[in-house]
């Protein structure tokens, strides 16, 4: 299986009592198809699964694979903080219909390199499914370094990474480390998914996906399509919304948007889910901007 394009981490909706609304979860996915997306990803960071039970993640990706129904890879978020717990909900993933994992770097506890790169061989000995490594230190304080993603490329099942650290460098050498092997690298924070692209990467998981679906597609199809000058100009529009990640966690941010938007995707689960009034005030001002300029 390819990786590539643009995957939406789509959101978990949810009715004001935090329960999971698997009918707007349904309709939240048709809209991405619609949008031309290369693949729907349950279960990540935007998907909330990090204050999920295990029994909502299931019913999550069972929708989701059933929505999908084969139109486009699905790609589930089976990360836990340990390995035991990984393979078991990993393997659970695969026998739902799950295309592909989605593993974050264990967190919490501290982690050396070296127990980093046997937590993936271990869930890639046990689980025979794609395996994309997720690395997101901000939130797991950890680094998975370039090194270390050259020596997990050579295993078969391990086929890509995606950096949500920020740092271009990281992901510049996650490229040059892996060049020759079959092996894809994806941008986690959508202002990079251009260079990326340029840089030889394969393209993004994009929580503004969420918001914005056709033009986070537009930034990877113009670009295939040759067209740089506007593959820039559509990434650079994304810069005012991303800029109100400032008012708050980003997931909070993204699934306000959305509500805004008149898609019922409800709150955040507490205690993820504040936003003071002047952040409300100036998302409401961005969406009505860039809607008005045809971002949608």
């Amino acid at each position: 299986m390819e990786i590539k394009g643009i995957i939406p981490p789509i959101l978990t909706p949810m009715n004001e009592d935090e329960s999971i609304n698997l009918e707007v979860l349904k309709s939240l996915i048709d809209r991405q198809l619609a949008a031309g997306v290369h693949g729907i990803f349950p279960l990540g960071t935007n998907g909330e699964f990090y204050i999920l039970s295990d029994l909502e993640k299931e019913q999550v990706l069972q929708t989701a694979v059933e929505t999908v129904n084969g139109k486009v890879p699905v790609y589930a978020g089976t990360g836990c903080p340990g390995t035991r717990e990984t393979i078991r909900l990993s393997k659970r993933a695969k026998d739902m219909g799950a295309d592909v994992l989605s593993i974050i770097c264990p967190y919490f506890a501290a982690i050396s390199q070296n127990e980093i790169a046997d937590h993936y061989k271990a869930v890639a000995k046990a689980v025979d499914m794609p395996i994309i490594v997720y690395n997101m230190p901000a939130r797991t304080g950890a680094n998975i370094q370039p090194g270390t993603i050259a020596k997990l490329a050579d295993i078969d099942n391990i086929v890509a990474v995606k950096d949500s650290s920020g740092n271009f460098d990281n992901m510049l050498q996650y490229i040059e480390q892996t060049k020759g092997k079959d092996f894809g690298v994806l941008s986690g924070n959508d202002s990079l998914i251009l260079w990326n692209l340029l840089a030889g990467g394969n393209g993004g998981i994009a929580g503004i996906a969420n918001i914005y679906p056709k033009t986070m597609v537009s930034i990877y199809e113009t670009f295939v399509a040759g067209d740089l000058a506007r593959a820039r100009e559509i990434q650079d529009s994304i810069r005012d919304i991303r800029s109100n990640f400032r008012f708050g966690n980003p997931n909070t941010i993204v699934k306000r948007a959305v509500n805004i938007l008149g898609y019922p995707a409800g709150p955040c689960r507490a205690p993820f889910n504040y936003i003071p009034e002047e952040g409300l005030a100036a998302l409401k001002k961005t969406l009505e901007k860039d809607t008005a300029n045809g971002l949608c």
